[in-house]
């Protein structure tokens, strides 16, 4: 074959394998923009985003148990057991005593007094835990610092505090 036999050019074919591929760089970018977006938009590295999602729904869901004044459920959602109740010696390092305490709502060791709103301000990854920042009743002075451990899925107090800004 020479190069004047060779076959014309298909602007039909061309054309659809440019539409094809266009499409499919566009689907895989919306994608990801809606992934970025259910995930709270965090700045953070896509591989991340998957820890944004769910400590945010388990911290957003911790605290509206507790503001209904279900701290068994809260409680569940803390250790991640829903059935903690069979077996409440495997958490003798935080009883479900001492949690009350720590979140009754008539308790005198509950800094906030009885939570009735929450707002998640801040989420970010550090180490191995998401540290989220919650706004408790509105406050602005001093939030709550929660860590959400991405391996066991558990809550705990955070040592560290994420800076909210002016």
């Amino acid at each position: 074959m020479t190069l004047l036999d060779a076959p014309a050019f298909d602007t039909v074919r061309d054309r659809r394998r440019r539409l094809i591929i266009y499409w499919c760089c566009g689907t895989f970018g919306g994608l990801v923009i809606a992934w970025w977006l259910l995930a709270g938009l965090p700045l953070d590295w896509p591989w991340n985003w998957n820890y944004h999602w769910r400590g945010t729904v388990a911290v957003d869901r911790f605290l509206k148990d507790v503001e209904q004044n279900d701290l068994a459920r809260a409680y569940a959602i803390w250790n991640h057991d829903p059935n903690w109740q069979q077996h409440p010696d495997k958490y003798s390092n935080y009883t479900f005593a001492r949690f009350q305490q720590d979140w009754g709502p008539d308790s005198p060791d509950n800094d906030y007094g009885t939570i009735k709103s929450h707002m998640l301000r801040a989420a970010r990854m550090y180490g191995n835990v998401l540290v989220v920042a919650v706004l408790i009743n509105g406050r602005k002075s001093k939030a709550l610092f929660l860590d959400y451990d991405t391996k066991t899925r558990t809550l705990g107090f955070s040592p560290v505090e994420l800076y909210l800004g002016p």
